[in-house]
C-alpha cells in the first residue's frame, strides 16, 4: 500500500475538525433546557485526535495554518458520509437504543463451527495441475542426483527404461551413471508443472534404499508421498541395533505388515533407513512408531492404538471430541537389575590400634643382608637372577614347541569274548519236533482235539436214530 503524504493528511483532519467545531456551537446556542448529547462528536474527536496525535499522544495537532482554530469555524461543505444530521429531523432510531439493538443483530448470527471449517469433507480431491494452469513454463532447468550401492546396480540397469518412461510423462529427463553409481534427474522445456522435479527426486531416492519400481513410481502421483527415516544413529550399539530392527519387523514380518494395513503405506526396512510411501497422515504415524521401537518402546503398543483410532474415526460423532479418554495408558516399567561391582570390598572389623607400618626397602635389603654388599656383588646378583628367569622362559617356550611332536595317548584296544558254550544243545529232541512237523498238514488240528471231535459227532448221530 502506497503512503498517504503528511499535506493531504493534516488538510483532512483540518476539515473534519471544522465539521466537529461547527455542529458543537450551534448545539450549544439552543436552549439550556433541551438535552444535548454529545457523545458521538467526542467519540470522533477523540479517535481523530488519537489517530493524528493530539490529546493523550505527545504530539501537536497538525493545522494548514500552524495554529489551532480559536472560536467557530464558517460551515463548510461536508461529506456524505460525515453529514451532520439534525436532532429534529432524527428519528427514533438514531439514538443509543438503535445502536444497541444493531450490536445484538450482529451477536445473534449464526456461528459457525471451526472444527467444520478445518475438516477436509469426504470424498474431497484437489484437482490435478495441467499445462492451462502453467502455459509458459518453467524459466530454470533443475536438477537432482543420488548415489546408490553397488548391489542395486544391476536392479536398475533392468527398470531404468521402465524410470525414463514414467518420468517421460511428467516431460522429466533421467540419467544412470554406472560409473559413479549415480543417478540424475533434470527438468526440459516442456515441464510444466514445477513439483514434477521433486517427485522425480524422490523416486530416485527410494530406488536406492531398495525400494521396488512398481511400489516407487507412486510417489508421482498427488496423494502420495514419502519418508525416508534414518535409524542407524538412534541406538549406540550394534547388537541392540540389530534387535530392535528386527522388533520391527516381527516374527516373519507380521509386525511390519499390521503396520502397513493400519497406515495405508508401503514400508521398506533396508540397513540403516526405513522407507515409508503413502499418505501424508500415514506416515506421521509411521514416524512415530519406528522412532519408538528404536527407543525401546515396542511397537505392539503403538499397535493397539492405531486400531483403536481407526475405530474411532468411524463414528461421525466422536469426529470433534477428545480421544484420550479411549485410548490406552501404557506404564513403562524399569525392570534393569543393577550391575554388581567385580570388587567387592568387605568391611573389617573395628579396631582401635593402627596397621602395622610397611617395611621400607632399606629394611628389607638389611633382613636380607643385600645392604652390606658392594656395588659389584649387587650387579652381579641381579644379572644370575635375570639369566635365571630367562632360562625358565626358553625352556617353557621349548616344551610348548615339543607339545606338537607328541603323539597322543591311544585307546586300549577292546579284546573280543569268546561265545560260552555252557549251555548244550539236545540235538535229538530237535530233530523229533521236525519229524512231528513233517507228519502234520499245515493249518491241522493235534490228534488230541480230532479225537474229542470225532466222538462227539457219533454221539449227535446216535440221538438222531
Amino acid at each position: 500500500m502506497k503512503s498517504i503524504p503528511q499535506k493531504t493528511l493534516n488538510s483532512l483532519f483540518t476539515i473534519q475538525i471544522h465539521q466537529l467545531n461547527s455542529r458543537l456551537f450551534s448545539r450549544r446556542t439552543r436552549s439550556r433546557q433541551e438535552p444535548v448529547s454529545c457523545s458521538y462528536e467526542h467519540r470522533t474527536t477523540r479517535v481523530f485526535l488519537h489517530a493524528f496525535g493530539g490529546a493523550g499522544s505527545g504530539r501537536a495537532l497538525p493545522h494548514s495554518a500552524g495554529e489551532a482554530p480559536r472560536g467557530p469555524a464558517p460551515p463548510l461543505p461536508a461529506r456524505a458520509d460525515m453529514a451532520a444530521v439534525p436532532e429534529e429531523q432524527a428519528g427514533p432510531e438514531s439514538g443509543p437504543k438503535h445502536r444497541e439493538k444493531h450490536k445484538n443483530k450482529k451477536k445473534a448470527a449464526p456461528a459457525v463451527d471451526e472444527s467444520e471449517l478445518l475438516t477436509v469433507p469426504d470424498g474431497w480431491k484437489e484437482p490435478a495441475f495441467t499445462r492451462e494452469d502453467n502455459p509458459r513454463g518453467l524459466l530454470e532447468e533443475s536438477s537432482f542426483a543420488t548415489l546408490f550401492p553397488k548391489y542395486r546396480e544391476a536392479y536398475l540397469k533392468e527398470c531404468w527404461p521402465l524410470v525414463q518412461k514414467a518420468l517421460g510423462e511428467h516431460y522429466v529427463n533421467a540419467a544412470l551413471d554406472l560409473i559413479e553409481g549415480s543417478m540424475t534427474v533434470t527438468t526440459t522445456k516442456k515441464t510444466f508443472d514445477p513439483y514434477a522435479i521433486i517427485r522425480a527426486r524422490d523416486l530416485i531416492k527410494l530406488l536406492a534404499r531398495s525400494v521396488p519400481f512398481e511400489q516407487a513410481v507412486r510417489i508421482l502421483q498427488d496423494d502420495v508421498a514419502c519418508d525416508i527415516i534414518k535409524i542407524g544413529s538412534l541406538v549406540r550399539k550394534r547388537e541392540t541395533f540389530i534387535k530392535r530392527r528386527a522388533r520391527l519387523l516381527g516374527p516373519k514380518g507380521s509386525t511390519l505388515k499390521a503396520l502397513e494395513l493400519l497406515t495405508n503405506c508401503y514400508i521398506m526396512v533396508q540397513g540403516n533407513t526405513v522407507s515409508a510411501l503413502g499418505p501424508f497422515s500415514g506416515l506421521k504415524e509411521v514416524r512415530k512408531v519406528v522412532l519408538d521401537t528404536m527407543k525401546n518402546i515396542h511397537p505392539i503398543y503403538n499397535i493397539k492404538t492405531l486400531m483403536i483410532k481407526r475405530e474411532l474415526a468411524k463414528d461421525p460423532e466422536l469426529r470433534t471430541q477428545s480421544w484420550e479418554r479411549f485410548l490406552p495408558k501404557f506404564k513403562r516399567k524399569n525392570l534393569k537389575k543393577r550391575k554388581e561391582p567385580k570388587k567387592k570390598n568387605t568391611k573389617k572389623e573395628y579396631t582401635p590400634f593402627p596397621p602395622p607400618q610397611p617395611e621400607s626397602q632399606i629394611d628389607k635389603e638389611l633382613a636380607s643382608g643385600e645392604y652390606f654388599l658392594k656395588e659389584r656383588q649387587k650387579k652381579r646378583k641381579q644379572m644370575e637372577e635375570i639369566k635365571a628367569k630367562q632360562a625358565d622362559a626358553v625352556k617353557r617356550r621349548q616344551e610348548e614347541r615339543n607339545k606338537a611332536f607328541i603323539p597322543p595317548k591311544e585307546k586300549p584296544a577292546v579284546k573280543t569274548k569268546k561265545a560260552t558254550t555252557e549251555k548244550k544243545i539236545d540235538i535229538e529232541a530237535i530233530k523229533e519236533k521236525v519229524k512231528n512237523a513233517k507228519k502234520k498238514k499245515l493249518g491241522a488240528l493235534p490228534e488230541e482235539e480230532v479225537k474229542l471231535k470225532m466222538a462227539a459227532d457219533e454221539k449227535k448221530k446216535k440221538k438222531k436214530k
